[in-house]
């Protein structure tokens, strides 16, 4: 039984009982959330150890790491010291988005299996993938050749091994494409690009629409949850909330439905490239077309110019988007539009994220979000540097930022005040002597 059958039919999960404490919410309605499908818990079986955790707009606001080899860098080791790395930021969900690199579809079987069994392996944090990657991969010459048993292959395979959710990109119809045609950016995401440059070699519908019930039968099975994607996406703020972008969330839509109907658990992936004042609208517009499925975001990146730190702009785009209607957030690294992240960019884009979601908390009013910020400001008052560091969302770089500063001042033992202000115009300092003297 998947977590959302179980729901249905008022069982309560020994995950659901997990993550109703971790988030400290009622049980009951841990399980009226997941089945009214407004929460779901990624979290298949057969992947041991996995964390149960939450995602919908009951729980706290997560934050997911991408990683994975591209067909010329990287490799299984490279991305487990990334995944160490983003599990120790603090990332509660990881995608392995490996492609091959070019040998026998054997080889690149063989290959990428050991990559995402070496990431289930180390990771309690549930794993996502997008099997339309590895389904390519395995292909020899130019990607109209696949086969639509291929694709399923691939996703049956992926979900007896173990991956807790999978992007695949089902809403994006034949009848779209030529809305795309006229976009600044055109398709960016590379599930999108696949599935149209398919559809229009083929001129066929998209396989993964045309199977959705075979989908959906083998994930049933796994409990593995659908994360519909988002193949229109923008690129660009020029190609920001089109007909395109549009359409396809009308077809996520009717997906999503399907999916609960199935008892098989679903989120919804959303943009892209979004002026800022336009996140509000996409928010609760996907909430409205998807009866309040976990919206899972990438960014918004709220401005086309800024490379090498794109995971500043995104993620001003994603604490609006955290406080407007997302529960997941897809984390931007300063590598985007660049290249392939390395280990210190895995951190960066990790700890940008946190910010983000936890600022979109405090700003909805979620119970408690505001406590860790409380706790900060008692410790500052009280020149409590150690307290600081323990509430810091990289306690690290915080402590090692101070340690640089005494290190410049000569300031060994001297711990009431910091090099900004000096100690004689501290306003803290002022402001404890002003308490103390009433």
């Amino acid at each position: 039984m998947t977590q959302l059958e179980a729901a249905k039919q008022g069982i309560v999960t020994e995950a659901m009982r997990a993550v109703a404490a971790e988030e400290k919410v009622e049980v009951a309605a841990m399980c009226a959330a997941v089945a009214s499908g407004r929460a779901v818990i990624p979290l298949n079986p057969a992947h041991q150890g996995v964390k149960p955790t939450g995602v919908g707009r009951l729980f706290k606001t997560k934050i997911n790491a991408n990683l994975g080899r591209s067909p010329t860098r990287s490799g299984i080791g490279d991305e487990l010291v990334k995944l160490d790395v983003a599990l120790q930021a603090g990332a509660q969900f990881v995608m392995d988005l490996s492609v091959g690199s070019g040998k026998g579809a054997e080889e690149i079987r063989q290959e990428l299996r050991e990559i995402r069994q070496g990431m289930l392996d180390h990771s309690p944090a549930p794993l996502g993938t997008v099997p339309i990657y590895e389904t390519i991969s395995r292909l020899d010459g130019d990607i109209p050749v696949m086969e639509p048993e291929t694709l399923l292959q691939v996703i049956r395979e992926q979900a007896e091994q173990g991956v807790d959710f999978m992007t695949l990109h089902a809403g994006l119809l034949r009848q779209h494409i030529p809305l795309t045609l006229t976009r600044k950016m055109g398709i960016v995401s590379r599930g999108g690009a696949i599935m149209a440059e398919w559809m229009k070699q083929h001129d066929a519908e998209n396989p993964l629409y045309t199977h959705w019930d075979e989908v959906l039968d083998i994930l049933v099975k796994y409990d593995v949850t659908v994360s519909l994607g988002d193949g229109l996406r923008p690129g660009c703020l020029a190609d920001a909330s089109d007909d395109a972008q549009f359409a396809e969330l009308s077809v996520l839509g009717e997906l999503v439905q399907r999916c609960r109907a199935r008892g098989v658990q679903v989120m919804v992936e959303g943009p892209g490239h979004v002026p800022f004042n336009q996140i509000q609208m996409n928010m609760e517009r996907e909430q409205e077309v998807c009866d309040g499925a976990p919206f899972y975001v990438l960014g918004p990146v709220v401005t086309d110019i800024a490379p090498a730190y794109d995971h500043i702009v995104s993620a001003i785009g994603a604490t609006a988007a955290a406080t407007y209607g997302a529960s997941l957030l897809c984390y931007v690294t300063p590598a985007e539009h660049l290249g392939l992240p390395d280990a210190t960019e895995v951190h960066q884009g990790c700890i940008a994220y946190l910010i983000a979601a936890h600022a979109g908390d405090v700003a909805r009013g979620l119970p408690g979000a505001r406590d860790r910020d409380d706790r900060m400001s008692d410790a500052r008052f009280n020149f409590d540097w150690n307290a600081q560091f323990a509430e810091a969302l990289d306690p690290c770089a915080a402590r090692e930022r101070w340690l640089k500063t005494r290190a410049e001042t000569g300031a060994a033992h001297d711990d009431d005040h910091c090099s900004m202000c000096g100690k004689a115009f501290c306003a803290v300092r002022t402001s404890r002597r002003m308490r103390e003297g009433l």
